[in-house]
């Protein structure tokens, strides 16, 4: 049986016979693409070619591509785990042609690869095509059946609609017809009694598609016309994980050995009945979820709360949570499946054997977090179920008392629970209903889509159609001037949270566009007699773009671009001392150092890099010096184009996450010192930045670590801002000859000061809580004492309670509240033998009288239950409450004392 790691090796092999360049997998993070986070199909990377906007080196192209469909039209997020063929993350085998082949070739060549070298069975398979749409204008691809008919019998060759057989990237962009290749992968038995035919395209989940043939002719207009590319392209692509599954004979692609060692390590850890669906679920959520996170973070994106960063938290917080609530894991686990994701995947992708330390880190750490949310959220959801009203729930006050009331756990807790606390809205029902309790689910979806619209809302960007006025690419020509005379290729108009901008590309720009972590540059555009300013400068793939607020009188006119030189002078000096950063953490802390991020502005840098402790002041201090002495000797920075493997063996550091060409641009500084691969600009001397200085360092993630530092003349201000700091000190201190000692006898001072005021404040509250008890009024034996105290804050309230607590010792019930200008803060306690009374229930008391009049926010002190809190009070009718709760518990005390007597006749 061939193995996957042979299947794919095939692949390639195959297409390298027909001619193909074999390229690398670009990133699965996309970085200079604004319409997508990650990489999702096989032609992302190739998107330029299709569109005109840059020549390919190779008009034949074959590779296996990394792609992550979680959001979008490609969402299969929610499929992943519930069936045996979703994924995350996904091996796309691509063959690629750019106006070389087309359709005929195309499909011979799929027919040969799967029925010649890979021996499927010829009557397993189905062929689609388009069947045409009237609405569009597009006739039926009779061009694509013609060839499939040299191949497989007709009836097998099935006509397929546009949402079938029309392939599109999203709603504007590159598409085409598209002619998919099934499988029946049914038992014998199965196929006599259905006809395969009847299942393609009918979510079978044993008749399934496994290549893609898209021919490429059309460019989606936004308006939603269709206008032809500038040449025919073919696009195919074949999830490897279906393709083994399909050799290999099995059922699920989960059986496969790309996914059997990690469900086969789950199943040992967690001995578990798997024939459980629930259990079998969490399985292949887990196993495709560690591909997933594991990828991305080898390419650079570490979890965080916004973006791509948001994306992978939330993928691997689902897998815990498969794995609490379904395994019964408690601890960090996930983790430990890198070393066997290493040993399916790390021979093919060589980052994630090199970076599987690191990945482990990020991972155990991100466990441990979520683990202990996961605790935060069952701790919230229990407190409702016994209490009803919390301060950090989402509901008011009478929403909350009205739905525990009802049993009913309102839409508003659940949706925190899920977007907070990470809670799956099944695990909420099942904890719910344990207490007899249910959960508003309507509620739940509509918290669940307001939330979907306001991001939607947050991130809309309408984009015009580019207006094309003369066709080619943009060159940069920024390494060796700043200003540039030029031509306007295109432009368009975009709006984005209701404000009009314009986005323009000229064949000849001496801006750089933002990439690398080194910020765009800003600067003018001059048409004639009138300037345009440049905002900012991006890259849209390989297109340059210029942002503006506005468009020139005559944007036909030949334009003069002219770079903002000083802020580009002082971005240049920070790219530059990135580099020696880089250099001197790998001499300090160790060669295990890696870029995981950089930003490089004009008035400082931050570069984040895989360290696993704080980096000591002693460290610090140590790389400091080394990138200093590097700038005296005004070492000359040498910079060279030359081909990668070439620069690799040169001692060049490639960074994870990079998508680099077959020449790559080599920035030498001493080439015993840094050598890095790098589009930035840079200085021609390391002299030009004449001191640097490390700013702040500090924890962004697990396993890694920031430094920001300064360079140039941001030094300079760093170092007047720190000195005129310095100077007011030493002004407020009246010109100490010590200012360390000045500052160390004032805060000792301070501290002497604090305490006496402390002890005051005992004191008084000593002398306050005496007379208090004296004037305690006797209910059945019981001490109560009602009273509002003025001019205390909130923090005394609890040294009354403790003072008074103890000196009544028991038979007491203690209605305090401190007012401090608007502050109100009451507290409620009553002694352990009124525990046990049925009638007296302090809950009730502040839900039914204290809320409603005066509002506020209730908290429990300690285990027992019977010191009840609460803040942001109102200070109106705070009198006639106090008087009402005192009232009220009187009459619960005299009720008591009537049951008792009763009980005793």
């Amino acid at each position: 049986m061939l193995t996957a790691n042979e299947i794919r090796s095939q692949f390639l092999d195959f297409f390298k016979s027909k001619g193909h360049q074999v390229v690398p997998s670009a990133p699965i993070v996309v970085k200079n693409d604004p319409t997508l986070l990650f990489t999702n199909a096989g032609m992302n990377q190739f998107k330029d070619y299709f569109l005109g906007n840059k020549k390919p080196e190779h008009s034949r192209v074959a590779d296996t591509q990394k792609c992550l469909r979680v959001s979008g039209k490609h969402n299969d997020l929610e499929e992943v785990g519930v069936d045996t063929y979703h994924h995350t993350m996904f091996e796309m085998l691509g063959n690629w042609s750019f106006g070389d082949y087309f359709k005929k070739e195309a499909i011979e060549w799929s027919w040969e690869l799967l029925t010649g070298v890979y021996k499927l069975d010829k009557g397993r398979l189905y062929v689609t095509v388009f069947e045409g749409d009237a609405k569009e204008g597009l006739p039926k691809d009779e061009e694509a059946y013609n060839c499939w008919k040299q191949h497989i019998a007709a009836d097998r060759i099935l006509s397929g609609n546009k949402k079938d057989n029309f392939w599109e990237m999203g709603d504007t962009g590159p598409c085409g017809p598209c002619s998919e290749i099934h499988v029946d992968c049914r038992s014998d038995e199965e196929r006599k009694k259905v006809d395969g035919k009847t299942l393609v395209n009918a979510d079978h989940p044993q008749v399934i598609e496994i290549w893609n043939n898209v021919f490429m002719q059309f460019n989606r207009m936004k308006d939603g016309s269709l206008q032809l590319l500038p040449a025919m392209h073919v696009d195919t692509g074949m999830g490897l994980e279906r393709l083994v599954r399909v050799i290999q004979g099995k059922h699920s692609n989960y059986d496969t050995d790309l996914f059997e060692p990690l469900t086969y390590f789950l199943e040992k850890k967690f001995p578990a009945n798997k024939t459980i669906e629930k259990v079998a679920i969490a399985h292949r959520v887990i196993a495709d979820h560690i591909r997933a996170v594991s990828f991305t973070l080898a390419d650079g994106q570490l979890p965080s709360n916004i973006g791509a960063g948001y994306v992978i938290r939330r993928i691997l917080r689902r897998a815990i949570r498969y794995g609490y609530s379904f395994l019964n894991a408690r601890e960090p686990f996930i983790y430990e499946l890198v070393d066997v994701l290493d040993g399916i995947m790390g021979g093919a992708f060589p980052e994630i054997r090199q970076q599987k330390e690191f990945i482990k880190k990020v991972i155990k750490e991100e466990e441990a977090g979520f683990f202990k949310t996961l605790s935060d959220g069952v701790w919230k959801l229990g407190y409702f179920i016994q209490y009803g009203y919390h301060s950090s729930f989402p509901m008011s006050d009478a929403e909350s008392i009205e739905s525990h009331r009802k049993k009913v756990v309102p839409g508003k807790l659940a949706f925190n629970l899920y977007d907070t606390d990470g809670f799956p809205l099944d695990l909420t029902i099942l904890m719910a209903k344990e207490s007899g309790f249910e959960v508003d689910e309507q509620a739940f979806e509509a918290e669940m889509q307001q939330q979907k619209t306001r991001s939607r809302a947050a991130t809309a960007l309408d984009t015009d159609d580019w207006i094309v006025l003369k066709e080619g690419g943009s060159k940069f020509v920024g390494y060796d001037n700043t200003e540039a005379e030029a031509n306007v290729l295109k432009y368009r108009k975009v709006k984005a949270k209701g404000k009009e901008s314009y986005q323009v590309v000229i064949d000849n720009t001496p801006f750089y566009a933002e990439s690398g972590g080194q910020i765009g540059d800003t600067g003018e555009l001059i048409f004639g007699d009138e300037g345009i300013e440049v905002l900012d400068t991006k890259k849209e793939n390989d297109l340059i773009i210029h942002f503006t607020e506005k468009l020139p009188t005559d944007i036909n006119l030949s334009v003069i671009a002219i770079v903002d030189v000083v802020r580009r002078e002082k971005i240049t000096v920070h790219h530059s001392a990135t580099h020696l950063l880089h250099a001197a953490l790998r001499q300090v802390l160790g060669t295990h150092v890696a870029q995981k991020g950089s930003l490089v502005e004009e008035d400082h840098l931050r570069f984040d890099f895989s360290h696993f402790a704080k980096v000591t002041e002693e460290e610090i201090s140590k790389i400091e010096a080394i990138v200093n002495e590097k700038i005296r000797e005004n070492i000359p920075v040498v910079i060279k184009e030359m081909p990668k493997d070439e620069a690799v063996k040169l001692g060049a550091m490639a960074l994870f996450g990079e998508k680099y060409g077959n020449i790559v641009r080599v920035v030498i500084i001493d080439p015993g010192y840094s050598i890095e691969l790098c589009g930035g600009t840079h200085v021609s001397a390391t002299g030009q930045l004449g001191f640097f200085k490390i700013t702040s360092e500090a924890a962004v993630a697990a396993g890694v670590r920031r430094i920001e530092a300064v360079s140039g003349k941001a030094v300079e201000q760093y170092i007047n801002d720190k000195l005129a700091l310095i100077h007011q000190i030493n002004e407020q201190l009246k010109h100490p000859k010590d200012i360390i000692g000045a500052i160390n006898k004032l805060s000792i001072e301070k501290n002497k000061f604090e305490k006496k005021v402390e002890e005051l404040d005992y004191l008084l509250v000593l002398k306050e809580s005496n007379e208090l008890a004296k004037n305690a009024r006797k209910v059945e034996d019981y001490n109560i004492i009602s009273n509002i105290i003025l001019n205390s804050s909130e923090s005394d309230i609890n040294s009354f309670v403790s003072y008074l607590s103890s000196s009544l010792k028991d038979k007491y019930f203690i209605i305090l509240s401190t007012v401090e200008n608007n502050n109100v803060s009451f507290a409620l306690k009553y002694s352990d033998p009124l525990a046990s009374s049925s009638f007296i229930n302090i809950d009730e008391i502040a839900n039914n009288i204290i809320i409603p009049k005066v509002g506020g926010k209730k908290w429990y002190v300690g285990k027992e239950k019977n010191y009840l809190r609460m803040t942001g009070l109102s200070k109106d009718k705070l009198s006639e409450v106090m008087q009402q709760v005192t009232s009220s518990i009187e009459d619960h005390l005299e009720a008591q004392k009537g049951l008792d007597e009763f009980l005793k006749r």
